[in-house]
């Protein structure tokens, strides 16, 4: 074993030990936010719990791939995994002082007299100008943690890095929700640029058979000129929807960390996503769910530690030493004289014109400010599923009747231009008849867009996935 791996091994045994010291899930801080019983628009039927990879409940190939790319390839989750190795380190420095610091001192020194008679140690009359010294020593040094400052400022090290597991979490369930709700826009769009494509086609046969009759004298130049103004229209709608599928393909290839010309989406039609019944719960599994509470949770108990942090640091404090050495005049004599010494100190604060008190009083002003905002963070979690659920029922509501208005629209618009081809019917339904048909397909998308969109808003707003044992 070489030394470069002696330090990283030692590090890590020495996190194990002091997150041993604070095993398990940290004791549960009062909030004094009692959670309701029940969700007010929860779905019915579903108590069934998810599993913690919940993308794959949509049913889509291409989606699993991207987000297992997401998850690989994204510098966002990299940058929130460097700062979890950052606070793995702080833990390890902050509980390093509750075990005594031994050092190794191994020294020597040459000492010759320039001028003058020189004095007990150099005296050029008995010929000792010059004199050498080698030493070698052991020393240990503690200090006494009576008032528990010392536990205390690992125990807010420990709690920050649970903190800072918990932001990575966050961070990584932001992200896979956006490159779901990302890929589904970007579905959307082209399912929507689809049928533009298709209703700007039956919009130029009908101007054709407008033509024709024009040209035929049974059509108006004002027929003619409305049709050639519905084309238009719908012409001009095809580069919009063309831009908003260009925006989301650009910003799904930059949450997975790559450029947009490396993006392969494959030919996955929007209509293979479904979405899954989600059970949410009830509101009290909320609090050990969703990352950035239990983030806001750990923050807070790390502020109560830095309390009791604070406050020792304005009693005494005692201090242990010892070292075992030896000094002699020649190497080779180094061990023929051994000693040890022992020491003690009492160090106490007299006077710093209130700068003690005042960390103090920061202290618990952090204290109170981060149990404001766990406070916070909780009301608008309980919040976020409810505007999810709400939003999932209302959409099914939406969609059920949508569905049949575009039906009846296919209808109607199928006999208004059989009605205009055997000359029963006049220009003007037609043209309604067809907007409105447009208008109900691009809804009809819209509509299902917004509802895979609630279901990924409720799965970040519930923590993403869990265990079936929660």
């Amino acid at each position: 074993m070489n030394k470069r791996s002696i330090a990283p091994q030692l590090s890590v045994l020495s996190l194990c030990l002091l997150l041993s010291a604070c095993a398990g899930k940290p004791t549960a801080l009062d909030s004094g936010i009692a959670p309701p019983a029940a969700w007010q628009y929860a779905e019915r039927a579903t108590t069934q719990a998810t599993n913690q990879r919940w993308w794959t409940q949509f049913g889509s190939p291409a989606l699993n791939r991207l987000i297992d790319q997401a998850r690989r390839d994204s510098f966002d989750v990299a940058a929130a995994m460097a700062r979890v190795r950052q606070a793995q380190a702080t833990a390890v420095i902050a509980g390093a002082p509750l075990l005594p610091e031994v050092k190794f001192n191994l020294t020597t020194r040459h000492q010759k007299l320039l001028r003058g008679n020189g004095g007990p140690d150099l005296d050029t009359s008995q010929s000792k100008d010059a004199v050498n010294n080698f030493g070698a020593n052991f020393s240990a040094s503690y200090e006494v943690d009576f008032w528990g400052g010392r536990a205390a400022a690992r125990d807010s090290a420990l709690y920050s890095l649970r903190a800072s597991e918990s932001d990575q979490a966050t961070v990584e369930l932001t992200l896979l929700s956006n490159v779901a709700d990302r890929y589904a826009q970007t579905l959307a769009a082209q399912q929507r640029q689809q049928i533009d494509t298709l209703n700007l086609a039956n919009a130029r046969n009908v101007l054709d058979l407008v033509q024709t009759r024009y040209d035929a004298g049974s059509a108006t130049a004002l027929e003619l000129a409305q049709q050639k103004s519905l084309v238009a229209s719908q012409q001009r709608q095809l580069p919009l929807i063309q831009q908003v599928a260009e925006e989301s393909r650009i910003t799904l290839a930059a949450l997975l960390g790559q450029p947009v010309q490396a993006l392969d989406l494959g030919s996955e039609p929007f209509q293979t996503l479904t979405w899954p019944t989600i059970g949410p719960g009830v509101p009290s599994q909320l609090l050990s769910r969703r990352p950035d509470l239990a983030k806001a949770e750990a923050e807070l108990a790390a502020a109560q530690a830095d309390v009791t942090v604070a406050r020792a640091a304005m009693l005494p404090a005692v201090t242990l030493g010892a070292t075992l050495g030896s000094d002699a005049d020649k190497a080779a004599q180094l061990l023929r004289s051994p000693y040890y010494t022992l020491t003690a100190g009492l160090i106490a604060p007299i006077f710093n014109n209130g700068r003690l008190s005042a960390e103090r009083n920061k202290a618990r002003a952090r204290q109170d400010e981060l149990l404001q905002t766990y406070r916070g963070a909780i009301i608008n979690g309980f919040a976020d599923v409810e505007k999810a659920l709400s939003s999932i029922t209302r959409l099914d509501q939406q969609r059920q009747w949508q569905t049949e208005e575009l039906q009846q629209a296919q209808t109607a618009f199928q006999i208004a231009q059989s009605r205009y081809e055997a000359g029963a019917e006049d220009l003007l339904t037609v043209l309604e008849t067809q907007r409105t048909l447009y208008a109900a397909q691009d809804l009809n998308v819209q509509l299902r867009l917004a509802r895979l969109q609630a279901s990924i808003a409720l799965y970040k707003a519930l923590g993403g996935g869990w265990n079936t044992e929660d």
